[in-house]
């Protein structure tokens, strides 16, 4: 009878000589190649070598050395069809039963600095997905490792019968066939980046499993928080969580719009979020001003809110963030003493993130609909002043104008139809997400209440008649700033003419849905 084999060749060698050993004392040869093979001998394990099985050296400095016959006849012959079993026989190939293969670090290697396109092609392994696709396609009667994690459930099942259940070799073909998948589609990101095809015709993704969560949006609903498998830098995925308990669905798209909205700003800015709005907003020349400022927007939304700071946290903001109910507290770095402040609650979530690649490598949104799936490049448009106009007879004060400009970075931020009173460094009163947009501007002229006084006002897309111009002259708004672009545009200006409202024009819009 024929003894067993088992190809074994792996870029990670991590648990494989154990692995290998463990086959060997079950009767089973050892195939293997290159460093592979190197390190399993010197660790006294006896191998085959690729050569001896092919009868045919490696060549083209090893990129052809597998893809042959008597591996992939191995791999793919069917031990239950006798003509596939006479064709092994005719040509002199003995199966295969194990396939212990991992792949050339592509990922690895185009993450490097400076990484040059030939040296990322050189690491796209060619040899190894079509072996574990062989394998994998054939588990009916061939066990497929691409994990070192299966090492173990592999060893255990053999130990016990020679060979491993029908279920799990299906587990591990599944297993092989998303690996493979992955593998494949950061190649094609990698070179359709390349070649700078905006719009391919087909779009493959690929993701790493970072969270199970402990339910969706809601109780009733299963979820779990993916990771880009290039990782993004400036990203709650890429956030260190120091202390607290783990992460929800809600908690993890809350701190998302948090950490999009703190990119705006440059000085000490403290940003506060409910159900992925601003509640509140400051900026200051301290954290510790920009936190009074952001908690003074709206004392009361704050409560049980994400809060992103982009300093450290000191003590002095940790004793007033101490004093609140809140979910999650996101900074570069937390004080000594602000930790042990702020940990003594067991479940604030204290998270640090890296806030000096905040402007870099900056993805595309990604927003799934029934049935497919929506594609656009991030709202991060530079802007400057000195291209907006001012279509009034009054023009804006200095200290206006900086109002006018920390709104619009805020109102981007909000759900349409979104509207923002401000002044140079607090928000004063949201309207988020209303059907018509006089609704949000009564709604965030109503919350500034008394702080109004030369506050200013932000609309993220043009007012379609003076209707919201008008209520918010008689509430004593004293600068508008829009995109401009509607068809009664006059009937704004005139409005705002007649309550002596400066108004600005950014012509450009703002939606965020």
């Amino acid at each position: 009878m024929t003894k067993k084999r088992a190809l074994i060749s792996v870029s990670d060698k991590k648990g494989v000589i154990a692995f290998a050993k463990g086959l060997v004392e079950q009767g089973i040869e050892i195939i293997s190649t290159g460093g592979t093979k190197a390190a399993l001998e010197q660790a006294g394990i006896t191998t085959i070598s690729i050569e001896e099985v092919t009868d045919f050296p490696e060549m083209m400095d090893g990129r052809v050395k597998t893809l042959h016959p008597k591996i992939h006849g191995g791999l793919l012959g069917r031990r239950d069809l006798t003509s596939h079993m006479a064709a092994m026989e005719t040509y002199d190939i003995q199966p295969i039963d194990f396939v212990c293969v991992n792949l050339y670090p592509f990922k690895e290697t185009i993450l490097k600095e400076d990484v040059k396109q030939e040296q990322a092609i050189e690491n796209i392994d060619i040899g190894g997905p079509s072996m574990l696709r062989s394998a994998a396609k054939n588990h009916q009667f061939v066990t497929v490792v691409v994990d070192p994690k299966d090492y173990e459930r592999v060893l255990t099942e053999v130990s016990k019968t020679g060979t491993t259940t029908l279920a799990t070799r299906q587990k591990l073909a599944a297993k092989v066939f998303r690996h493979t998948a992955a593998y494949d589609a950061l190649i094609a990101e990698y070179l359709t980046d390349a070649v700078g095809d905006k719009d391919p015709e087909t779009l493959t993704l690929t993701y790493d499993l970072k969270q199970v969560l402990r339910y969706g949006e809601n109780s009733h609903q299963q979820a779990a928080f993916y990771q880009n498998t290039l990782p993004v830098s400036f990203s709650i995925a890429s956030a260190k969580q120091l202390h607290g308990k783990e992460l929800s669905y809600n908690n993890i798209k809350d701190a998302d719009a948090a950490i999009r909205i703190s990119r705006e700003f440059e000085q000490p800015a403290v940003v506060a979020v409910k159900h992925m709005n601003p509640c509140g907003i400051g900026i200051g020349e301290t954290i510790n001003e920009a936190y009074r400022y952001a908690y003074e927007a709206d004392p009361i939304s704050i409560f049980g809110g994400i809060i992103v700071l982009n300093r450290e946290v000191d003590r002095q903001t940790a004793e007033k963030m101490h004093q609140l109910f809140l979910e999650i507290i996101i900074a570069p770095s937390f004080s000594e003493a602000a930790f042990a402040i702020l940990s003594s609650k067991k479940n604030l979530r204290l998270m640090t993130l890296d806030f000096s690649r905040k402007d870099q490598a900056i993805e595309d949104e990604k927003v799934s609909v029934l049935g497919g799936l929506l594609v656009q490049n991030q709202d991060i448009i530079k802007e400057k002043i000195e291209d907006w106009q001012v279509v009034t007879k009054r023009q804006p004060t200095e200290d206006e104008l900086k109002a006018l400009e920390f709104a619009w970075k805020t109102v981007k931020h909000v759900k349409s139809n979104a509207i923002v009173v401000a002044n140079n460094h607090q928000t004063l009163g949201i309207g988020a997400g209303q059907m018509n947009r006089v609704g949000s501007v009564q709604i965030a002229i109503d919350q500034a209440g008394t702080k109004i006084n030369e506050a200013v006002l932000a609309s993220d897309a043009f007012f379609p008649m003076g209707d919201s111009v008008e209520y918010a002259g008689k509430h004593g708004i004293k600068a508008i700033i829009q995109p401009g672009g509607s068809i009664k545009d006059q009937e704004s200006i005139e409005m705002a003419n007649q309550y002596g409202i400066a108004m600005v024009f950014t012509d450009i819009r703002h939606f965020r849905h």
